[in-house]
């Protein structure tokens, strides 16, 4: 699996979580050895842009999805075909408000929209009420097993 993560937001981020919990959902989702993920870190203002262009939404947003290759989760035993995954874009300032509203840290709401992200892209998606509880069950189960799994 290549998984990149790339930090221009100018907040300190610890990329190398990031890019262990995407090796993770990626695995757990049973994804080719092969796929490729992308994950940038950007300021306000860049994401600001990006929702402006792509959402047709005016700020910042915590997190945006851009799919490649339309890959989607393979079941245990059958991977998924290999593929380009796609983008996820963090927006760590935006995250940073919402962790302090939540109660905890800004890595753990980054850690929480990486796996957002990642699940856009692979087809989930919350527009209706079935379709939002299937993905954010899914999101905290992947995520709360990731982090018993720490060391």
């Amino acid at each position: 699996m290549s998984i990149e993560v790339a930090n221009e937001s100018g907040v300190d981020v610890d990329a190398a979580e990031i890019a262990v919990l995407a090796r993770f959902v990626l695995d757990a989702l049973h994804l080719h050895p092969l796929t490729e993920l992308s994950v940038l870190l950007v300021t306000a203002e860049a994401m600001s842009d990006l929702h402006q262009r792509w959402m047709d939404e005016p700020g910042p947003t915590d997190v945006l999805s851009f799919p490649m290759d339309e890959l989607r989760p393979g079941r245990e035993g059958d991977q998924a075909a290999p593929g380009l995954l796609g983008d996820v874009v963090l927006c760590p300032e935006v995250a940073a408000g919402q962790a302090y509203a939540a109660g905890h840290s800004t890595a753990e709401e980054l850690l929480l929209l990486t796996v957002h992200g990642i699940l856009h892209l692979l087809g989930f998606d919350h527009a209706d009420p079935d379709e939002e509880k299937q993905m954010f069950d899914l999101q905290r189960r992947l995520l709360l097993t990731f982090l018993a799994q720490r060391p």
